[in-house]
């Protein structure tokens, strides 16, 4: 099963910077094992929520050029304390450094302006079809499904926009 591990991107300057934002409630299925008197999200979970707002910085920065954007290294990630139900972190994400395959990014979860969760994340972006051409209709597809989903997850922000123009 795929999480989407957050709920709004709240702003977004491409090539720049990422705050999205990820309210934790206690319908989340994982909450059950993790821990069940004490729920709490786990540690990877917050590096993946760091991660999935990093990837749509970099789709949005390359105009969804690439189907796949992984992560590939996450380094110096530190937590600072336990992220519970009822709770809301908001997610930052800024690149330090771009290139056509990687991108490298500073991240930072927060509940309450105290840091819970920061990192330093690689990801790796590119096309299945690069490596085997039958995939290319493939890479469209998801492209297209990324793109559907950012609309989503954007639609606040945007509309925020529209009514202070």
């Amino acid at each position: 099963m795929r999480f989407v591990l957050i709920d709004r991107i709240v702003e977004i300057e491409p090539d720049v910077k990422i705050t999205a934002v990820k309210t934790l409630t206690l319908a989340e299925e994982y909450l059950a094992d993790h821990f069940p008197n004490f729920p709490v999200m786990p540690g990877v979970l917050m590096v993946e929520a760091m991660t999935q707002t990093g990837a749509w910085l970099v789709r949005a920065s390359e105009n969804f050029r690439h189907s796949i954007v992984i992560l590939k290294e996450a380094a110096n990630v530190k937590y600072g304390q336990f992220f519970e139900p009822g709770q809301t972190m908001t997610i930052r994400a800024e690149i330090i450094k771009r290139s056509d395959s990687e991108t490298k990014l500073k991240a930072s979860g927060t509940v309450d302006d105290r840091v819970i969760v920061s990192g330093r994340l690689t990801l790796k972006q590119y096309n299945l079809g690069d490596a085997a051409p039958l995939h290319r209709e493939t890479d469209r597809q998801i492209i297209r499904e990324m793109k559907a989903q950012f609309a989503l997850l954007s639609q606040s922000s945007r509309n925020l926009a529209e009514l202070t123009i």
